[in-house]
């Protein structure tokens, strides 16, 4: 089976067109395949196919794009309901979107170790797949969340190719392709710079220095600013006749200038300065390579399986989001999976905490600052508003080698989506502790819990040293579940043990049995599983804040809607509401027996003992009968 999406979406079956039935069926399939094999929920798919104003009959109608779906296409693939969405298993079919993205990466590879003939002839393969703008009969609520940085792939190809085709020696026939390409993208310096050279190595010197002009005014007048230090160097070398002279040419390929030529153009655009460490036509990449990762813990222990989800994600071309109540672990888990795929992102690695000191959310625009002056923009040249600083911020990725871009601590997908690559090989790794964060399309999405009781044993023995615990598994059994198996409390139990030589593993278990002293003891240096909880608490609304300290002051070992609304003194509705909010903040744990959809929740025990203190706060004691 073929499915294609780059130009009309389309599906065949042996050779013959399978009959879809207009945009919205369309839509749906389209959706489903960019998924990737992730489910795509309902509201998610209801969104794309009709807006923020759906049709009261949209459930339905849903229903029955599906059922269409899945007879039309067969049982090739696996279209099948999975929990509240869809997903879909395209096996062994070959999807047009997967193999531009593979032959344009091996293009783009090829190109950085100087295989021009091999990158040539697979960048020239990849752009042929596009017969025309991609997802061109899609609603357009599908076209404006996908269509931008499918397009920014489609232009990266496009210059990797002519990057590729100028090395070899064919700027003559790349003339009228980049000509055109120049037009239509005015602002793309890296284009113009590749037409430049071209011009330049066919004679025409005045026709090239015409061109940077044309540049630099466009640059001026449509954004304000200067062309950049490639494209500047360019220019002086043309003018100084010091630019490298070009090969012979090779013709043993169609001419490249048709690749340009036969597709047309989508409407979406963006500016394009030259970065540093980005791959220029002379060859060779420019500028420090950022690395601003913080050191991950040497002592990392545990989380096999969720290491290798995260680590397939960033090497399969996928995002990752680690999610997990506070003190689980989620920005070591990320640190120590972004260290072993340095070599995965030469371009480097930009991280943020995008938690201030004060327990805040990070306002976007500031992060945009850091990451646009590692990647070599100067301060006086930072655009001032934040789409400006996107903007920039993506083109300049989208021109470099791949980059991991680390986001710890998100407080929500608002916040994220500013910081994401537009597209290209780099890649970002979240964390946060809302579920929110699962609404990042394309992600893989990678749940920490408690740690399992050999994981957790074994952690604080990485800590506090094997030594202290060998002779004491019981008492190390019983910190670990003092500590609910969390690691930022098992780190704060081993450090204490290693602080203090003389203490037995017994005596840290009898100092964290007494409830009324265990978070304080949980407490060492900046680490303190108390302020994690704060900070989570913090995050909560006025109302629910309150709530937080009335339930867990009734000592319930399990909560259902019915017994929040009567401890609250609200409807079911509003209390079940209210508990869904606490357990999004990971402040309560859900679950159901054996499929009901009625729900409990509880408080984990340090969790609890956290909120219970809260009852002392005059801000959060529930007022009295």
């Amino acid at each position: 089976m073929e499915l294609k999406i780059l130009g009309p979406v389309s599906a065949e079956l042996d050779g013959r067109a399978v009959a879809l039935d207009g945009g919205k069926q369309r839509t749906a399939l389209a959706a489903l395949l960019l998924a990737r094999g992730k489910v795509v929920s309902d509201e998610r798919l209801t969104l794309l196919l009709w807006g923020w104003d759906p049709p009261a009959t949209s459930r339905n109608q849903l229903y029955t794009y599906m059922s269409r779906l899945r007879t039309r296409l067969g049982a090739g693939l696996g279209l099948e309901r999975h929990g509240p969405g869809y997903r879909m298993d395209i096996r062994d079919a070959r999807f047009d979107w997967d193999v531009f993205r593979e032959l344009a990466d091996s293009g783009r590879d090829a190109l950085g170790a100087g295989r021009h003939a091999e990158a040539e002839r697979l960048l020239h393969d990849a752009l042929a797949l596009w017969r025309g703008p991609a997802l061109t009969d899609v609603t357009p609520h599908l076209a404006e969340a996908e269509v931008p940085r499918m397009e920014e792939a489609r232009l990266s190809a496009l210059e990797n190719h002519a990057e590729a085709a100028l090395a070899l020696g064919r700027h003559t026939d790349m003339v009228p392709a980049l000509t055109r390409q120049v037009t239509l993208h005015p602002v793309r310096e890296r284009l113009r710079g590749q037409l430049m050279t071209a011009l330049h190595r066919c004679g025409r010197q005045a026709d090239a220095l015409t061109v940077y002009e044309k540049g630099r005014r466009a640059l001026a007048e449509d954004l304000g600013i200067d062309p950049g230090p490639e494209l500047r160097a360019l220019h002086q070398e043309i003018l100084t006749g010091t630019q490298p002279p070009a090969r012979a040419p090779e013709r043993d390929r169609a001419t490249p200038a048709r690749v340009g030529e036969e597709h047309p153009e989508p409407q979406h655009t963006e500016p394009v300065p030259a970065p540093p460490g980005a791959e220029v036509p002379g060859g060779g990449w420019q500028g420090l390579v950022p690395a601003m990762l913080p050191a991950a813990p040497g002592d990392f222990t545990g989380r096999a399986a969720e290491a290798r989800d995260v680590l397939a994600a960033l090497r399969g071309h996928q995002d990752a989001v680690v999610t997990g109540a506070p003190g689980t672990g989620k920005s070591a888990l990320a640190l120590w999976a972004a260290e072993r795929c340095r070599a995965d992102f030469p371009g480097g690695q930009l991280y943020a905490d995008l938690r201030t000191a004060e327990g805040g959310a990070r306002a976007p625009g500031e992060v945009l600052g850091w990451f646009l002056r590692a990647l070599g923009t100067a301060p006086d040249r930072l655009p001032a508003t934040q789409e400006e600083r996107v903007q920039l911020y993506r083109t300049l990725l989208a021109r470099s080698r791949p980059v991991l871009i680390v986001l710890d601590n998100a407080a929500d997908d608002a916040q994220v989506r500013a910081l994401l690559p537009g597209g290209g090989g780099s890649r970002t790794l979240v964390t946060g502790v809302r579920s929110h964060l699962a609404s990042l399309e394309g992600t893989r999405l990678v749940g920490l819990g408690p740690m399992e009781p050999a994981e957790a044993g074994a952690l604080l023995a990485a800590v506090a040293g094997p030594e202290r615990l060998a002779g004491a598994p019981g008492a190390a059994a019983r910190i670990a579940e003092l500590c609910d198996r969390l690691p930022l409390a098992l780190r704060i139990a081993a450090a204490r043990l290693a602080a203090h030589p003389h203490w037995p593993a017994a005596r840290l278990a009898e100092r964290l049995a007494p409830e009324d002293r265990r978070l304080g003891e949980l407490r060492i240096g900046s680490l303190d599983v108390r302020a994690g909880l704060r900070t989570a608490l913090s995050q909560l609304d006025r109302a629910t804040r309150p709530a937080f300290a009335v339930l867990a002051r009734a000592g319930l070992s399990a909560l259902t809607a019915g017994d929040a609304a009567a401890l609250l003194g609200t409807g079911p509705e509003e209390a079940e509401e209210l508990l869904e909010r606490l357990a999004d903040a990971r402040l309560l744990e859900a679950w159901s027996v054996d499929g009901d959809a009625r729900l409990s929740y509880r408080f984990m025990p340090l969790v609890g003992l956290f909120a219970r203190e809260q009852c002392a706060d005059p801000v959060l004691a529930p007022a009295p009968a």
